[in-house]
Order: structure tokens, then sequence, then C-alpha cells
């Protein structure tokens, strides 16, 4: 190369994780909780997340933020199926059903869901991996120390990511020693699920690890760390920081409240990065 030459250095293109939207059929849930209750309302908002941009819709009848009373199989049934059965009649967007019970999984495949998004990590009921591999449905896996009425007690950890990145690891393996095939298996760190601010933290800064297990799912819209940082009225714009933050660490889908914000800002990200 002689002086005054330009050297051209190859830059990779950056990809987007994927964007779910949150569709809470609920009372309760910490952010959003009754708004969607009624399924009429859950329909219309999952048609807008639609609009918005969003790739998966995630469907779910029972809160699980930190002190959530549990919900009978059949009130969650009757939360979610109606939306579930309205939405896949007339939208292809794939749909994810939020439980922890195999048979609400069931119920909502046979509906037109084709993703289980499981908080116990398929461990709820003894019976959820046989169910999920029957079903043949994707899964994903998120990690929580303790159940809602407890977790946010006094979470503990010596080496929060190693020991969540095991855990999650563990449950790969049952997955597949159970005849879950591993391109249908995502995980997720379980942000705000049995986490102080400092682990939630720490999981996000070392999120890539965790692709070594398989695909991440980050959850971290909305959630108490971001209003520990400094509070807002709801939360948006620390939400769409730890999802820059997630696409920037490794994330392949983030699960939002706000879709079209989040898309935006992921299009501005995106478009500043391969401009390098």
């Amino acid at each position: 190369m002689t002086d005054g030459q330009n050297m051209t250095i190859p830059v990779k293109k950056i990809t987007m994780p994927k964007i779910m939207g949150i569709v809470n059929v609920t009372p309760d849930s910490f952010s959003d909780g009754g708004q969607f209750l009624d399924s009429a309302a859950a329909f219309r908002h999952g048609l807008e997340l639609i609009e918005q941009g969003a790739d998966v819709l995630d469907i779910g009848g029972e809160s699980t933020r930190p002190g959530a009373d549990d919900v009978s199989i059949e009130d969650e049934l009757a939360r979610v199926m109606p939306v579930i059965e309205k939405l896949a009649a007339i939208s292809a967007v794939p749909i994810s059903i939020d439980t922890r019970k195999p048979q609400v999984a069931r119920r909502a495949m046979e509906a037109g869901a084709t993703i289980w998004n499981d908080v116990t990590a398929l461990e709820y009921s003894a019976d959820s991996i046989e169910v999920a591999a029957a079903l043949n449905c994707d899964v994903i896996l998120m990690h929580a120390q303790g159940g809602p009425k407890t977790m946010q007690d006094k979470p503990d950890y010596g080496d929060v990511v190693s020991e969540v990145f095991s855990y999650l690891a563990g449950r790969l393996e049952a997955c597949l020693d159970n005849g879950i095939a591993r391109e249908k298996i995502m995980v997720d760190p379980g942000i705000g699920f049995g986490k102080t601010l400092e682990h939630n933290l720490a999981l996000m800064a070392h999120l890539g690890r965790f692709s070594e297990i398989g695909p991440v799912l980050l959850g971290a819209s909305r959630k108490r760390f971001i209003g520990a940082l400094g509070e807002a009225p709801d939360r948006a714009a620390g939400s769409l920081a730890a999802a820059i933050a997630g696409a920037a660490n490794g994330a392949n889908m983030v699960r939002v409240h706000d879709v079209g914000a989040t898309r935006q800002a992921f299009r501005v990200f995106q478009a500043i990065q391969n401009a390098r």
C-alpha cells in the first residue's frame, strides 16, 4: 500500500434482535395489569403490536411478578384462549404462550400457538418436558430463583452469571435428553426473577455468554431495576436503553411492552453501527 491510499476494513453488518410483544391478559401484572384483562381489549392490543412490527406475540394469563398469587388452570385458560384463537385466525405472526402449566400450553398449541415460554424452565410440573416434546413446539427456558411469592425476599448468589449459566445449561441438557431438538430451545436469564439490581446488571453485561447455550431472550421491559436506577413515570426510556444494551450484548430476541418505540430504537442503533 502506497502513502495516501486508504485501507478498507470490512465491517460486519449488525442484525437486530427479534421483538416479542407482550400481551398480559391479567389483572395484576406489574406494568399493565388489568388494561387488557377483557379478551376483546387484549385482542385489539395484540393487533396494535403486530401493526407496530412485533415479530412474536407473547400471551399470558397468569402474572409471575414478585408477590403474585397463583391462578387456576381454568381461569388461565379462560383468559388466554379467546385471544390466541382470534389472533391465530387472522395473523401469521408466531404466538407464544407464557405459562408454567403444561395443560395450558397444550390447549394453546391446539389453538395456534407455536412457542411455550416458561418462567420455570419446564420444571413446574413433572411432565412439562414430556409434554413439550410431544407438542414439538419451540420452548423458552427461563431462570428464576424461588417462586413469585418469595423470589425477591433475599436473592443470593455466589456468582450470579456462572450460576444462572449452569442452571440453564442443565435445563438444556434435560430437554435434549427428553427429545426436544436443540434448534427449538431458547434461554432467558430471568431479569428480575429472584435477582437484585446488581444481579440484573451483571447478567445483562454478560448476556453474550449465554449464547454458548443457545439463542438468548432478554426480558427487561419496565422492570423494577430500571426504576431503581432513576424513576420515571413508566420506565419506558430505561426499557429502550435495556433493549439496546441487549442488542449490543448478544440478545437474539427482546420481550417488550413498547414494540414500536423499540423497533425505532433498534433501527437507529443499527444504522449507526452499520455506518462505521
